[in-house]
């Protein structure tokens, strides 16, 4: 065998081999079409599995209205009732037997009307026996007023006796100077007509001093006499009161209500027998929610519906007092009240709150029970779901609420009761 020898300078050939760098995406490129997976995975999920705070619900079983421009009537209805205007109670001022009744349950009755009449022999015992100490007590006080009187009169008469007296010593005095000076009178026959004018004068002075004493002194014990006699005078009159109120007579005119006493009843002191409302002068009381206690005011207006015919009524007086989640109102009739009111009667109240405005409104419903005014679901344009909002809604009305925020013209919302999903974030409405 031959052997070919290779010729000189050639190569083999894996000297001819390279080895080719295999190039693949870059790093970024990796990241965003992770990311694109991702948010594709997400959509796919949100739009073919159910979201878990969402729930189907039958269109049919809820109602949806939309938001509109309108005018606002800031008004409340309300239901009230029927009361008198004036109520007085007639309580027993004495226990007693009836001895006669006069009047019926129901009748309408005249102030100072004898209603019925009762009898109490211990009353009247002690009324006799204050009628005696009073008239023995009245008797002594009138003899020490005429004590006093005399006193009075003989202090006069010692005081004018006093006076005539000086007056007659001093014309004796005067008459007999003269005389003296000339030597005709004895001077010590005129000394002691001197000396009893002197002491004459002296006398009436004194006399006078105790009369003005004893007539201060007498004054002031008659006053005490007098005022003792008018307290005594007051007891008396009392005494006698207290026996005439065994005679019950009505103390304003109107209707006689709640009066079942009998004859021969006894009746303890302060019972109360019945009462009397005014006569043709009602007035209502309404209950109103507890919600609008800031905004109702004295003086505000109300229109009353009875009959087809309008009666105008104001807000006459608030009890703040809240019970059971309301409060309550008393209301009057401003210009003539409905004819042939009954007590207890209902009727409906329109009560004005503030003057129509322009607002955005939706219709009033039961969903504003469960979210407050502070969200609502909004339906989807297409009608197909229905998702939670947070708004801020204003006043109410029986008809509307107004919307302050949150909403726009033209937009859904579901206004029914929101009963079973009230915590869902998602609704889908199933046709």
């Amino acid at each position: 065998m031959q052997t070919m020898d290779k010729p000189a300078g050639a190569q083999s050939g894996s000297g001819m081999d390279r080895v080719v760098a295999r190039r693949g995406l870059s790093r970024n490129l990796k990241i965003a079409i992770g990311a694109a997976i991702v948010v594709v995975a997400a959509i796919a999920f949100y739009l073919l599995a159910p979201a878990a705070n969402s729930q189907t619900v039958a269109a049919d079983r809820i109602t949806v209205s939309s938001v509109e421009k309108g005018r606002f009537d800031d008004f409340l209805p309300l239901r009230a009732r029927v009361t008198p205007l004036l109520t007085v109670y007639l309580d027993a001022v004495e226990g007693g037997r009836v001895e006669k009744v006069l009047v019926e349950d129901g009748a309408m009755v005249q102030q100072g009307q004898l209603l019925a009449v009762l009898s109490n022999s211990d009353l009247q015992l002690n009324l006799l026996a204050r009628q005696s100490d009073v008239s023995r007590e009245v008797n002594s006080m009138r003899s020490q007023e005429l004590a006093l009187a005399q006193t009075q009169i003989q202090d006069e008469r010692a005081v004018i006796e006093a006076q005539l007296a000086v007056d007659k010593a001093r014309r004796q005095y005067e008459l007999q100077k003269p005389l003296m000076e000339k030597g005709f009178v004895p001077v010590r026959i005129f000394q002691d007509s001197r000396d009893e004018y002197l002491s004459n004068q002296r006398r009436a002075e004194a006399l006078r001093r105790g009369r003005e004493i004893n007539q201060r002194l007498q004054g002031s014990q008659l006053a005490q006499l007098r005022a003792s006699n008018a307290s005594l005078s007051g007891s008396l009159d009392i005494a006698r009161a207290t026996l005439d109120a065994l005679n019950l007579r009505a103390p304003v005119s109107g209707q006689l209500t709640a009066f079942s006493i009998q004859v021969g009843q006894s009746l303890s002191r302060g019972e109360r027998l019945g009462q009397i409302d005014s006569a043709g002068r009602n007035k209502i009381v309404a209950s109103v929610d507890e919600f609008y206690l800031g905004r109702v005011e004295a003086g505000q207006t109300a229109t009353v519906e009875v009959g087809g015919k309008t009666f105008r009524a104001k807000v006459a007086k608030i009890y703040p007092q809240v019970r059971n989640g309301a409060f309550e109102v008393d209301l009057h009739f401003t210009a003539g009240e409905p004819p042939a009111l009954q007590r207890g009667q209902t009727l409906q109240v329109r009560l004005t709150l503030g003057d129509p405005t322009p607002a955005l409104l939706i219709p009033n419903g039961a969903f504003y029970n469960e979210t407050g005014g502070s969200w609502v679901f909004v339906v989807a344009p297409d009608g197909g779901s229905a998702v939670k909002r947070n708004v801020r809604l204003g006043r109410r009305n029986a008809d509307h609420i107004e919307v302050l925020e949150g909403l726009d013209p033209g937009e859904r919302v579901i206004t029914s009761p929101y009963t079973g999903f009230a915590d869902r974030d998602r609704l889908d409405l199933d046709s």
